[in-house]
């Protein structure tokens, strides 16, 4: 299982205080590697299960979207001694017809889901190619980011950006070493469905398309960001998987 080996390595998951940033975290953890929390308030939950695992946990309190990525990537190689991994996890969402979709939402999201990511990646290739070491980018796409949606337009535009913007990333930085892929969750257990989850019959519309015949859970993503981060897909560059129960097959 060597080359699943993250050892040594020290990777910056944002929102990972709980779902599945924590979860992406604790998998990162367990593979070997050292952690880089970039929350909004203090990841206490998360500290405490990548410690059990023996690594390390670095906590930046940060608001993405206002808050300097320079700043965030500074304090996270201050803290840890280098960055080799970012899993741009963070995200919100915003729901209304889009007749009566809000500027304010569509800014709100946006600037947390896309234009954050894009600075934070920037300031992590940065400091890899300064270091002249390689790494890894993974950003978490969205089955939207292959369809349409009903009542997210901000979330779905943002979305559909960072599937483009990963593949522009993988094309300029393959020859630094740096790979950059997406995670392409499906309807997954978390705050962001809770409104979906307590409509019986919009759940059960969901439910009924996805193959798998269940939710996703936030561990569902263990695997696809532990092997994206690790030597194993050292190939593998501007692709997006999909951990969905099958949505897009349907």
């Amino acid at each position: 299982m060597t080359p699943f080996s993250l050892t040594g390595q020290v990777a910056m998951v944002t929102g990972c205080n709980k779902g599945l940033g924590q979860a992406m975290a604790v998998a990162l953890a367990e593979a070997g590697a050292d952690v880089v929390g970039v929350n909004r308030s203090p990841a206490t939950d998360t500290c405490a299960r990548v410690a059990a695992l023996g690594r390390r946990f670095f906590d930046v309190e940060a608001e993405l979207g206002r808050d300097s990525p320079a700043g965030i990537v500074d304090e996270a190689v201050a803290l840890a001694g280098q960055v080799d991994i970012l899993v741009n996890n963070a995200g919100i969402i915003r729901r209304a017809p889009a007749l009566e979709f809000s500027e304010e939402d569509w800014d709100d999201v946006v600037d947390v889901n896309l234009k954050a990511a894009f600075f934070l990646a920037q300031q992590v290739a940065r400091h890899l190619v300064e270091r002249q070491a390689p790494g890894r980018i993974v950003n978490i796409a969205s089955v939207l980011s292959f369809q349409g949606g009903i009542r997210v337009p901000s979330y779905t535009a943002s979305k559909s950006g960072i599937l483009g913007l990963t593949r522009l990333l993988a094309n300029e930085w393959a020859a630094y070493g740096i790979t950059v892929n997406a995670i392409a969750p499906g309807y997954m257990a978390t705050d962001n469905t809770q409104a979906l989850r307590d409509d019986k019959n919009r759940s059960a519309e969901i439910l009924g398309r996805i193959p798998a015949g269940r939710w996703g859970k936030p561990e569902d993503l263990a695997g696809a960001v532990v092997f994206l981060c690790s030597p194993a897909a050292a190939y593998v560059n501007g692709h997006a998987l999909a951990v969905d129960g099958g949505w897009l097959a349907r």
